[in-house]
Order: structure tokens, then sequence, then C-alpha cells
């Protein structure tokens, strides 16, 4: 279970106060809690309670209504604004980095004492660090592998929403990669406070791709089904051919499904004979030893999707090389050992091989949705950004109204002494309420001030 990590002093706030101290309204919050982007606990009567630091470092964000949002939602676009050179991502990435350079980059920052201020995405084709360096001084960057890019200020935060949208995978659109960055974040979350900043960046990032997502359905293909394409190229069509699948993970399960669904005849094999057996199970397959040696048919293919060495033995090895097997490795690092890569020649595939297939979809309509919805998504996080520098004028506005309205009440209930705790509690209940809806309005101005101005106004208003 996740720790959520708190100040030894923390004020909680009611859904009503919440929402009043940022200008949402409760249905909003409500879904932003529901959606895991605000943190919560609820008391045992049933009512969510919300922390202060956590409500103001997730200012109401704008959403545009639609693809083809209006002039006017998107007014302040990031070309106009200067760089935000605050946020960096390092991106190692196939194929313009190898295999083993990535995973040489991943480990050299598994042994940095990371920060608050750094969260690292790991899968098979990319490793990338974001840093805030607000936080984190330039010096202390790993100096990442040849061919990496570094993206600097705003454009940091529009790689990782095309990545989160699939624009910079293999499978325009797939699913897969957005389930890996929620992983990656909520496995971070649990390690130890995010700065703000990077946590409302990959909120954004996830909020954008699970909106493509249901706007245009996600894609309809994987990355097995690039895996199979690839080995059609050498062996023909899948139907009525002996596959085997090595691993029975999420890839393995994907790439077992795809097979099938083409009518292959499906062999599975794992580390794990549990897992191997409940898989084929579910597609209809057969399942051979994991070790051995005389253990693997004859095949017209092999897709390995495995975290660890894959050794078939000797002559099983020799068999795959002479009668014209295809394998394809979606593992990272690979899982085939590089003596059988080298003999099966051009007929081994590997991930980065896989990556290099991005682009085919280029063409496509929906790219130029997605698009289109990962740059707006990328200016609502610029204005978000911005709109931080009103936390203070928000706080001044609430203080000085919330010690004028206390002022008021001890001014009245001293003058009605007699007066009922019942009708005492209903005044300051009222009072509150007041002061929340008078307050709305300025407040919601303050929370999307992206140039400034209006919270410099307050902050002269109010002598913060």
């Amino acid at each position: 279970m996740s720790t959520v990590h708190m100040p030894a002093y923390e004020e909680w706030l009611t859904l009503q106060e919440a929402c009043a101290l940022i200008g949402v309204s409760p249905a909003t919050l409500r879904r932003w809690s529901a959606n895991g982007d605000v943190r919560t606990f609820t008391t045992p009567g049933g009512h969510r309670r919300f922390a202060r630091s956590a409500i103001l470092d997730l200012l109401p964000v704008p959403q545009g209504r639609g693809i083809e949002a209006p002039a006017a939602a998107v007014h302040e676009r990031a070309e106009d604004c200067p760089p935000l050179p605050s946020l960096t991502a390092l991106v190692a990435q196939a194929p313009r980095v190898p295999a083993p350079a990535r995973e040489a980059f991943a480990g050299e920052l598994a042994e940095l004492q990371l920060s608050e201020a750094t969260i690292v995405v790991h899968t098979c084709h990319r490793v990338e660090l974001y840093v805030a360096l607000d936080e984190l001084a330039e010096r202390t960057l790993p100096q990442p592998p040849s061919g990496s890019q570094r993206f600097d200020g705003i454009e940091a935060a529009r790689h990782l929403i095309a990545v989160a949208c699939g624009l910079d995978s293999a499978v325009l659109c797939e699913n897969q990669l957005l389930h890996q960055l929620r992983e990656t974040l909520e496995r971070r979350r649990g390690e130890r406070p995010l700065d703000p900043a990077l946590d409302r960046l990959f909120q954004i990032a996830l909020q954008t791709g699970r909106r493509a997502r249901s706007r245009f359905g996600g894609a309809t293909r994987s990355l097995a089904d690039v895996a199979l394409e690839r080995m059609q190229e050498y062996c023909g069509e899948p139907e009525g051919q002996r596959i085997l699948v090595v691993g029975a993970g999420v890839m393995g399960r994907l790439a077992a499904f795809a097979a099938a669904r083409r009518g292959a005849e499906v062999i599975i094999t794992s580390r794990t004979s549990e897992r191997a057996l409940a898989l084929s199970r579910e597609v209809g397959a057969s399942v051979i030893p994991f070790e051995g040696e005389d253990v693997v048919p004859p095949l017209a293919g092999v897709i390995v999707a495995l975290g660890g060495v894959w050794s078939p033995g000797e002559r099983d090895a020799r068999r795959l090389v002479e009668t014209g097997a295809v394998v394809v490795d979606m593992s990272s690092p690979s899982a085939v050992p590089k003596a059988l890569q080298a003999a099966l020649g051009e007929r081994f595939v590997s991930a980065d091989d896989l990556a290099a297939e991005k682009g085919v979809e280029s063409e496509d309509p929906l790219r130029g949705q997605l698009e289109r919805l990962a740059e707006q998504s990328a200016d609502t996080y610029l204005r978000w950004l911005r709109s931080r520098n009103s936390v203070p004028a928000i706080q001044a506005i609430g203080q000085a109204a919330d010690e004028q309205r206390r002022s008021e009440l001890e001014w009245l209930f001293r003058r009605l002494p007699d007066l009922p705790a019942k009708e005492r509690s209903l005044i300051e209940q009222m009072s509150n309420r007041l002061v929340a809806d008078i307050l709305h309005a300025p407040r919601s101005a303050l929370s999307s001030d992206g140039g400034g101005q209006l919270a410099q106004a307050a902050r002269k208003l109010f002598g913060t």
C-alpha cells in the first residue's frame, strides 16, 4: 500500500472548504478524488477530508471541451511564452539508444539517491528521467548515453504527454504504455513525496492519455501484433503454423492471444509452469517445459516476452536455426543469447527493431487529432505552472476574509451573550457560506491567472 506523506502539521478541509479555497465545484473535486488526482481520507462517518497543502498544489486546470477548442480557450499558447528551464527530461529510447546503453543508464539512475525532484520512466523501449531543477542542481544530473535527447521547459511536458497519448510508440495510441506510466507514478508516490510540478505533469499526461483512448477507442493493435507482422514477413500468414510464446506475463499474454486470433497453433512456455498452464487454458494452447533438451518442436516462429534469459538447449537452438524459424524478442534487455541471435541472422528481430516500426501510421488521421489534444494539454500544464504563483494571493484573501468574519462574529456574540449554541452554530455556518460565495469568483480568477497580473494586484491589496 502506498504511503501518503504529509507535513507534521496538516490542516484538513471539508469538501465545501476545499472547493471554496480553489474555486471549483463539489462535483469536480469529487471526480478528482475518485480519479486519484487529490489525496483524501474518509472519516468514520463517511465524509471526505482534504489536506490544504494538497489542494493548493492541485489548483483547478482549465479543460477544453473538444479537440477543436476555440481560440479563446487556448489564447495563451506555449510558443508565446518564454521557456521554463526548471523542468528537464533526459530521454534514452529505442531505436536512437541501443538496449544495452539504455539498461546501463537505468542502472546508473537506480544507484542515485533520487530526491523529490525526480521521477524515472523505465519500459522496454525507453528510460527517461524527469527533473524539477528548481529543487535539484544541474550539476547532479547524470550523463545520458550517446543518442539520448534532452528536453527543457514546456518541451519536456510536451514529450511526456505525447508518450502518454501513444504518439511516440510503434503502435499509435497503444494502451500498454499508458498503464506503465500509471504504475510508474503510483510506485514513485509510494517511495517518497514527489515535487508538485512533476506530480501534476504526470497527472495531466495520464488524464490526456485516458481522454485520447476514451474518445478514439484506443489502439486495436498492440506491440504483439507488430511482432507477428514482422514474423509474417519471413514465414507467411500465422494461420495453421506453430508459434511458441516464451513468457506468460502481460506482453506474453498479448502475444499468445494475438497469435491465436490469427489461427496459429500456439505453444506456451514460462519460467513459472503454473502461469504457463493458466494462460494455455485461456488461449487453447499447449505447454512445453521452460528448460531441458529436445523440448522445442519444429516451429514457424518464436515470440519472447521475458524478464530474464531464455536459453534453449543446444539441439533445440540448432533446430530453430536449421528450420528457418523467426525469433522476435520483445524483451529489453534481450532474453535471447547472443550466440543464437548471431546464428539466426536477419531472422532475429529485437525489441529495438520493433521500435523502429514507429511512423508506419504517420498518415493516420487519428495522429493529427492526438497531436492537437496533446498540444492543448501542454498549454494547460503551462498555465497551471504559472497559476501556482497565485497561491500566496489566494491564501491571503482567504485568511483576511476569515479574520474579518471571526472578528464580526465575536462582536455579534458579545452583544448576544444568551444566544443558544444551536443558533450560534447556524450563524457561523451561514458566515462561512457567505464568505465562500463572495470569494468564489476572485479565487477562480486567480487560479486561472496565467500571466500573474491578478496575483500581483492581490498581493498589493492584501499586503503579502
